[in-house]
C-alpha cells in the first residue's frame, strides 16, 4: 500500500510543484499524505496542484500567483483541527479540504469561528453542512444522495435475497451505510446483518463466518478501500460468493492492487468520471509524467475546488473571506466536473450519482437498464 509521507512545511516544494516564488495567494489543501487512505490524499494533492499551475499560466488571480500550502491530517481528526488552525495562522485564502468526512467536521469548526472559506472536494456526510455555516461548502454530493442510489440498486436487483449492510464505524462509512440500510427498510427489505469492523483491521474471518452462516447474497460497505480490499479478498478465499458494494472510497487503484481478481465484480457508487471530459487532459497527462494511475475523481473533484477558489476570489474582488463566501454563494463555476452552484448550506445543487463495477483491474461505469 502507497505511503505517501510528505510533513506540512516541504509539501509545497515536494508535491505541489509550484516553486518558491512569492506567496501572492495561498490556498491551503487539506488532506491525507499519510495513513490508511493516503493514495486517495496523493491524488487530490496532484488535482490540486495541477489546477493552480493550469490557473497560474493563464495570468492567475487579481494580478496575482497561486501558491499551494498542503497540510496531512491523515483523516484523523484532532489532526485536522491542527490543520486548520495552522493554515488559520498563515491566513490562507481559502482551504480546499479536507479529504474524510470525520476530519472534516471538526476542521470546518475551526474554519467557521475564524471565518475562513472551506471547499471539500470530497467529504461526504451531511453533518458537515447540516449547521447552515456560510463558508463551509463542497463540490461533491453528500451520503444521503450517494447511499439511495446503492440502497434503490440493491432493491432492484437483489429483492428477496439476504443483504448485508456493515461499516468501519467511522463518519463517512457509518454514515452512508446508515442510508443504505434505511433506503432497504423503507423499501420493504429487511437487512439480515448489520455489522460494523475497525478501520484498520485486516482479519476478517469471522465476519465472513458471520456472513456465510446468514447465507448473505449481498454485502454493502461504508468505508474505505484497504478493509474492503481485504474484505473481499479473505471472503472468496472462504468460499463466501456474495455481491460487494460500496460508495466512492473505492475509487482508487490499490483496491485491486489488494484484491487481485478476487475484486472483478465489486460494485461502489461515485459521482459520474470527468475523465472523458476535454478540460480533464491536463490533468491525465500530469498523471501520467508522475508515473501514476490514472487520476479518478477525488483527483478531478481536487481540481473543481480549486477552480471555484479561484473564480470565486475573481468574483469577490479581493482577498477577503466574506467576501469570497457571497460571491460563491451567488455565482455559478465552470469546472472540470461540470457546471457548480451551491444553495444556501453550501451543498453542491443537483448532484449525481452513478454505478461502477470493478473490471479486469479497472473501474468503468455500470451500463443501466
Amino acid at each position: 500500500m502507497v505511503r505517501s509521507a510528505v510533513p506540512f512545511v516541504s509539501a509545497v516544494a515536494l508535491l505541489a510543484g509550484i516553486g518558491t516564488a512569492h506567496a501572492d495567494i495561498v490556498i491551503g489543501l487539506g488532506t491525507a499524505t499519510t495513513g490508511p487512505v493516503a493514495a486517495l490524499g496523493e491524488q487530490t494533492v496532484y488535482g490540486a496542484k495541477q489546477a493552480i499551475e493550469d490557473i497560474n499560466a493563464k495570468g492567475g488571480v487579481l494580478g496575482q500567483k497561486l501558491v499551494l500550502r498542503v497540510g496531512d491530517d491523515a483523516c484523523d481528526p484532532r489532526q485536522a483541527v491542527a490543520v486548520a488552525n495552522q493554515f488559520v495562522r498563515e491566513k490562507v485564502a481559502a482551504v480546499v479540504g479536507h479529504l474524510c468526512s470525520g476530519a472534516t467536521i471538526p476542521a470546518s469548526e475551526v474554519y467557521q469561528e475564524e471565518g475562513v472559506v472551506m471547499i471539500t472536494p470530497t467529504a461526504t456526510n451531511p453533518l458537515l453542512t447540516a449547521k447552515g455555516y456560510p463558508n463551509i461548502f463542497r463540490v461533491c454530493g453528500r451520503d444521503d444522495q450517494q447511499g439511495v442510489v446503492a440502497g434503490e440498486y440493491l432493491l432492484q436487483n437483489f429483492k428477496g435475497k439476504t443483504i448485508a449492510v456493515v461499516d468501519d464505524k467511522q463518519a463517512y462509512g457509518k454514515g452512508l451505510a446508515d442510508v443504505v440500510a434505511q433506503t432497504l427498510e423503507k423499501g420493504g427489505m429487511k437487512v439480515a446483518y448489520r455489522g460494523s469492523v475497525t478501520a484498520g483491521e485486516k482479519d476478517f474471518s469471522s465476519l465472513v463466518t458471520s456472513l456465510k452462516d446468514k447465507g448473505v447474497n449481498a454485502v454493502y460497505y461504508g468505508g474505505y478501500h484497504p478493509e474492503l480490499g481485504l474484505m473481499v479478498r479473505q471472503a472468496q478465499e472462504q468460499g463466501l460468493k456474495a455481491q460487494f458494494i460500496a460508495g466512492d472510497g473505492l475509487n482508487n487503484s490499490e483496491f485491486w492492487s489488494i484484491t487481485g481478481p478476487a475484486g472483478e465484480g465489486t460494485l461502489y457508487t461515485d459521482s459520474p468520471s470527468a475523465a472523458n471530459d476535454p478540460k480533464a487532459k491536463q490533468l491525465i497527462e500530469s498523471f501520467k509524467k508522475a508515473g501514476l494511475p490514472e487520476p479518478g475523481n477525488f483527483a478531478f473533484y481536487a481540481y473543481s475546488a480549486v477552480q471555484v477558489a479561484a473564480e470565486g476570489l475573481k468574483k469577490a474582488g479581493a482577498v477577503d473571506n466574506k467576501k469570497l463566501a457571497d460571491a460563491l454563494h451567488s455565482g455559478s463555476f465552470d469546472t472540470v466536473v461540470g457546471q457548480i452552484e451551491f444553495d444556501k448550506k453550501g451543498d453542491v445543487v443537483k448532484p449525481a450519482y452513478v454505478m461502477y463495477v470493478w473490471k479486469d483491474g479497472k473501474n468503468v461505469e455500470l451500463a443501466t437498464k
